[in-house]
């Protein structure tokens, strides 16, 4: 072993040993090593390691790490000044891309933008506006649906472990509605069949469950990120619009994950051809400088009186020009044209791998927002997220990021930058297919 290898082991080690001795153990890490660079879709570690990035870091890198124009973008902003406060000194660049997002968004009312620093927060405060606008207090959101960490987003998050096992109470008032799982459906009933009786048991709910003349919001996810990549029908989608218009009731879009060409337009909701009154924005917006942002209409957001809305780092001028160069970047580069490509070839990819191992129930995806869910019986769709944790694992020991998700814990999900090359996706997937065989002979 030369002398660089052997010092770049002990420097992880003593990095590993650090971790262990200062992190709460409640931080999972998927993989036990360090970033020292990332450029495009390849992550290289503290030994020197190179990743193909199939996780996207959680979906925020869809123009690809260390963007030179993101890059180019921040370091001039942080040569000009680094934060005043929007509250203390306003910058024009926070103007600027609230301008730009408003145009973007779908819907032809009148807008505004309220710039916030994660997704989360951007969650909690369409709610406080949602009340605040309606003078209502319920909230319903879905089952499977992840909306953050905080006391109102995590009780808006359907999944228990890891997310809510042990910190309760929740916030009152928040109602969970049922929500399509089109691969998961009574087996007999067909694709159409099923999302108009979801469709119905969702009116049912709001009728029996909480009366809609007290909701002030109804907040979904276009395609559930956490909750497994589970692509609604339009027709389900447009229902639950519709009843939303019908009883007052706002239509949040959450578009936390969805939004910036993942899907292969600016916002998934352009697919099922809504306008919802708001939409949260965060992740991809800043290629992974923290920033956040509520989309919606001018007399909902305005609602709120001076001092009530804003937080001391929300909407920083870091963030704000890390996102305008974002889109800028997805509009140079056509990065929405590329989504549907890509998406459409790890669809193929992925039908090639599901006629060869039989572990692989479903495939599903819209855009570049694609996953594949793995069983222990294609009949009985018996989960197999044991199966899943180890597939994962293999792929980060052979060089290839791979996250997990689900109800469950058994779907395989691509937030790959959207930027990957051709010859990297490929090779991520003949990785992903080693991975795969070696958990099948190993389980």
């Amino acid at each position: 072993m030369s002398q660089s290898i052997q010092t770049q082991e002990e420097d992880l080690k003593s990095l590993l040993t650090r971790r262990e001795r200062i992190v709460p153990r409640g931080v999972v890490n998927n993989i036990q090593t360090f970033a020292k660079e990332a450029k495009g879709a390849i992550v290289i570690d503290v030994e020197g390691k190179s990743y193909i990035d199939f996780a996207g870091a959680i979906g925020t890198i869809n123009v690809g790490h260390s963007h030179p124009k993101v890059v180019q973008a921040v370091q001039q902003q942080a040569d000009q000044f680094i934060h005043t406060g929007f509250n203390v000194m306003m910058y024009e660049s926070y103007i600027e891309l609230a301008e730009r997002l408003a145009a973007l968004a779908p819907g032809s009312f009148e807008k505004k933008v309220l710039l916030q620093n994660s997704g989360a927060e951007a969650v909690e405060n369409t709610v406080k506006i949602a009340r605040k606008y309606t003078g209502r207090q319920g909230i319903v959101s879905f089952s499977r649906g992840f909306h953050g960490r905080t006391l109102m987003t995590m009780t808006m998050t359907s999944k228990v472990k890891p997310y809510k096992f042990g910190f309760g109470p929740f916030a009152p008032e928040v109602y969970k509605a049922p929500y399509p799982y089109e691969y998961r459906r009574p087996e007999g009933m067909s694709e159409d069949a099923y999302h108009a009786y979801v469709l119905q048991e969702f009116i049912q709910f709001m009728n029996v469950e909480v009366a809609p003349e007290s909701v002030a919001a109804v907040v979904m996810e276009p395609v559930q990120g956490e909750g497994g990549f589970i692509v609604p029908s339009k027709s389900f989608v447009q229902g639950v619009y519709r009843y939303c218009k019908e009883h007052g009731i706002l239509f949040i879009a959450d578009e936390i994950q969805t939004g910036f060409a993942r899907t292969g337009h600016y916002f998934a909701s352009e697919h099922f051809e809504i306008e919802p009154d708001l939409l949260t924005v965060s992740k991809s917006l800043g290629a992974g400088v923290p920033i956040s942002g509520v989309i919606g209409r001018r007399e909902v957001l305005d609602e709120a009186s001076p001092g009530e809305l804003g937080g001391t780092y929300s909407g920083s001028p870091l963030g704000c020009a890390a996102a305008l160069a974002v889109l800028d970047i997805i509009e140079e580069e056509g990065l929405n044209e590329r989504a549907r490509k890509l998406g459409q070839v790890v669809m193929d990819k992925m039908a090639q791998l599901q006629e060869q191992y039989e572990c692989i129930g479903h495939i599903r995806g819209l855009g570049a927002m694609c996953a594949m869910e793995v069983v222990k019986d294609r009949h009985t769709k018996e989960p197999d997220k044991e199966l899943t944790a180890k597939i994962v694992s293999e792929a980060g020991n052979r060089g290839l990021l791979l996250l997990s998700a689900g109800q469950y814990g058994n779907v395989l999900r691509f937030l790959m930058p959207i930027v990957i090359t051709d010859e990297q996706l490929n090779n991520g997937f003949a990785i992903l297919e080693e991975a795969l065989a070696t958990a099948i002979v190993n389980r």
